[in-house]
């Protein structure tokens, strides 16, 4: 998954997740505002034929966005790689 850094200013990361669906990023988004070093985290579709989607993060505190981000995309994948059907 592609993904480019449009803004970072300490608490806060805004990126673009390129040609992810809203299937990815609502689980992202769900685990991040479930994670008590986030304050906020949300996407942001735009237009569904012209542009990808952004996300958006801001933490509480000294915690690092990145950190946080790449810790729950690891969990999510250990998660998601565990299902057999």
């Amino acid at each position: 998954m592609p993904v480019k850094v449009l803004a970072r200013d300490g608490k806060e990361l805004r990126l673009r997740f390129i040609g992810e669906s809203h299937t990815s990023l609502q689980i992202l988004r769900e685990q991040l505002n479930n994670d008590s070093r986030v304050e906020y985290a949300n996407y942001f579709p735009g237009h569904p034929d012209l542009d990808d989607p952004e996300f958006y993060i801001r933490v509480k505190g000294r915690a690092s966005p990145e950190k946080i981000l790449v810790e729950l995309i690891a969990a999510v994948s250990k998660d998601l790689s565990a299902i057999s059907l």
